[in-house]
């Protein structure tokens, strides 16, 4: 029997973060979860291309946009269930064990999210996180999508956008994505250097500016500006 999963990973010079996020799938493959492993990188110039080839994935490249390079990770899969994870987030130990007793339901999922610093102001950003995927069933991409490809693909799979294409993926589905029992770890850094209160404030008036209809592309432009 064929392992279900296929991990797509979307790079761009994620090779300072990106050792720890493979390493944390290996007891997937153990456990005969992971069946695949895409990696699609959008052009870079550090070692992320070592990392991946050295961990025996399928390598891909596309242009760098994560919607394009999730969407490129997907097209390729053969697997009946695809995890997209980003490069700085890292599973927990136990996270295989999560995925298999979740995969009878045949529903989207995800996980929920902490940060690997930031006191207590990282766990409050964090626990809204977890509160906005429980209650309104919107995870972002960073909390790693556990998705059958029947539900992915009828959803339409990822827009090619170079921001919130992890929201207009989950808005599309027919089922709010279920909160899983394990939590990943995401880097705190950019919180760190930006400060937690301005870049959460900037990111939940980013979405409310997606919501109201502005274009991912005018989005994208903003963002980098006031990083």
């Amino acid at each position: 029997m064929r392992a279900p999963l296929t991990v797509v990973i979307p790079t761009l010079n994620a090779g300072e973060t990106l050792p720890r996020c493979l390493g944390a799938l290996w007891e997937g493959m153990q456990a005969g979860l992971i069946g695949e492993l895409i990696v699609v990188d959008g052009g870079s110039t550090d070692a992320t291309v070592q990392f991946a080839d050295d961990a025996g994935a399928t390598l891909l490249t596309a242009p760098p946009s994560r919607g394009g390079q999730l969407r490129a990770g997907a097209m390729a899969a053969r697997g009946e269930w695809f995890l997209f994870l980003h490069a700085d987030t890292i599973l927990p130990e136990g996270w295989s064990e999560a995925v298999i007793g979740h995969l009878p339901s045949r529903r989207a999922a995800c996980f929920r999210l902490s940060f690997d610093g930031g006191g207590w102001a990282g766990r409050c950003v964090a626990g809204w996180a977890n509160l906005r995927s429980r209650l309104f069933g919107l995870p972002y991409g960073d909390q790693a999508l556990l998705l059958p490809r029947r539900i992915y693909e009828r959803a339409g799979g990822f827009p090619d956008i170079p921001l919130m294409e992890d929201v207009a993926l989950v808005r599309r589905l027919d089922q709010r994505p279920v909160l899983l029992p394990a939590t990943v770890i995401t880097r705190a850094e950019r919180y760190q250097a930006e400060g937690w209160l301005w870049r959460g404030a900037r990111n939940l008036w980013t979405l409310a500016r997606y919501f109201a209809g502005v274009s991912p592309e005018r989005l994208s432009k903003s963002y980098r500006k006031s990083s």
